[in-house]
């Protein structure tokens, strides 16, 4: 069978019931880590100004802006609650950058209020659909070269999970995936250069993903040999040297949500091991920021690209983001890694800035790849001592997953940092309670009422 065949046939086909009970626990983390991360994003840069401006062009009133209020068409709404939820970037990711939950998500809760709603037992089935497709379709740094790996995969996240709410047959779906497949961009220059294009780019795959779905659900085709055409996804982001097999291989039964990342810490995930690395050799050793002469952050070439330089810039916040500089230095001297650490104030904090400028030397070094996100750090103290430390596994990956009472802390610090006097304590207890019972609901909508003041 074809392999675009093959994945329409599984997202038709799928229900509840075929949806293992660990994939149900991730998708209400994902849903956990994106809420959150909404509310916290709710007013970081360019995300009201994006509300008001979809409010202002206005449109058929289909579906909800978060936290902002007012009805919009329903690919406007998917575009301003994604960028929403990516732009603190304590979203779900995987290896090398594809932040799926907060384009599939926003997508999935746009479809179910423009299908005039749906349950929980299908909004989590969506959202696993989606997740496993974009996860099958996944690609690796080298393949991508400097395509955002989130523009070019989670677009197929999106259009999955609007498609699933939509209810469309099986040539539908076919088609709506490939409509998606000619959606596929985004340049990780955007990082680089620290611009709050990164978080319009997810807004964009959610927008493309519903977008496709209902030009689809209207009769419009894509190129249905999106996967194995003589121009396919692979041949234009793998240059053909992608083993396709996985893509289908145990399709339904061996579900990939497993190798999803929560973050520990508000920032990109290539920064996640330092951080927790330079915490840690703090605690071991109890050095302080005084005391140090030195430090090298030493990582493999891709995250150097990454996340290996730092200037406050324009866009302070995502800047600070993409910094191993920042992010270590943070650690050093403010012990407690926060929300507001990636605000403007607490950047710009010329204790910080002294020791990113004078002690800190981010290190491009081909040895340290031992895995996507391994770094290594040596700590040169003033009284001759050194320090060294090596980190593969950051906490909030599969072989250091967060337990489930450290995603609840991370949602509730997002609700404190947000600061809404309409979000009270009880309305923030009701969201959490129905997420972690949402296969339970009768309509899922009901997220809207509780994120909306």
């Amino acid at each position: 069978m074809k392999m675009e065949e093959a994945l329409a046939r599984f997202i038709y086909n799928t229900k509840y019931e075929d949806v293992p009970a660990d994939t149900v626990g991730t998708v209400k983390f994902q849903l956990l880590a994106l809420y959150g991360a909404t509310i916290a994003g709710a007013n970081s840069g360019g995300c009201r100004e994006i509300a008001e401006y979809q409010k202002m062009i206005g449109g058929k009133p289909e579906a909800t802006v978060l936290m902002h209020g007012g009805q919009v068409p329903a690919q406007a709404a998917a575009f301003a609650n994604s960028v929403m939820g990516r732009a603190l970037d304590i979203c779900d990711h995987v290896a090398p950058g594809v932040h799926i939950g907060s384009a599939v998500i926003p997508a999935a809760l746009a479809a179910a209020e423009l299908a005039g709603g749906c349950s929980g037992e299908e909004f989590i089935t969506a959202i696993a659909l989606g997740t496993e497709v974009a996860l099958r379709l996944n690609l690796e740094d080298d393949d991508l070269d400097g395509f955002d790996p989130t523009g070019v995969v989670a677009v197929y996240a999106s259009a999955t999970a609007a498609a699933k709410l939509l209810k469309l047959d099986e040539e539908t779906i076919w088609h709506t995936l490939a409509l998606a497949s000619n959606r596929c961009s985004g340049s990780f220059q955007s990082n680089i250069d620290g611009s709050l294009a990164v978080r319009v780019i997810e807004g964009w795959t959610a927008q493309a993903g519903v977008e496709c779905a209902r030009l689809a659900k209207i009769g419009l085709t894509g190129p249905k040999n999106f996967l194995e055409g003589v121009y396919s996804y692979f041949h234009l982001f793998a240059h053909e040297n992608k083993d396709r097999s996985g893509v289908i291989a145990e399709l339904g039964k061996n579900w990939r949500l497993g190798t999803l990342n929560f973050k520990k810490y508000p920032s990109c995930g290539q920064t996640q091991g330092s951080t927790e690395l330079i915490l840690g050799m703090k605690r071991e050793h109890g050095f302080t920021a005084g005391d140090i002469e030195k430090v090298e952050v030493r990582v493999h070439p891709f995250t150097y690209k990454l996340v290996g330089s730092f200037e406050v810039g324009d866009n302070p916040t995502v800047n600070a983001q993409f910094s191993a500089a920042y992010c270590v230095a943070n650690a050093i001297v403010r012990d407690k890694i926060t929300l507001s650490n990636f605000e403007d104030a607490d950047i710009r904090s010329p204790d910080v800035l002294d020791f990113i400028e004078k002690r800190i030397d981010v290190i491009n070094d081909p040895t340290v790849h031992r895995g996507h996100y391994s770094s290594d750090l040596v700590v040169y103290l003033k009284d001759g001592a050194v320090i060294r430390g090596s980190i593969d596994v950051p906490p909030g990956t599969p072989g250091n997953p967060m337990t489930e009472n450290e995603h609840r802390t991370r949602y509730y610090d997002c609700v404190a940092f947000a600061e809404l006097p309409w979000l009270t304590e009880r309305r923030a207890d009701d969201a959490l309670n129905f997420i972690e019972n949402i296969e339970k609901a009768d309509d899922a909508r009901r997220l809207t009422a509780l994120l909306c003041p």
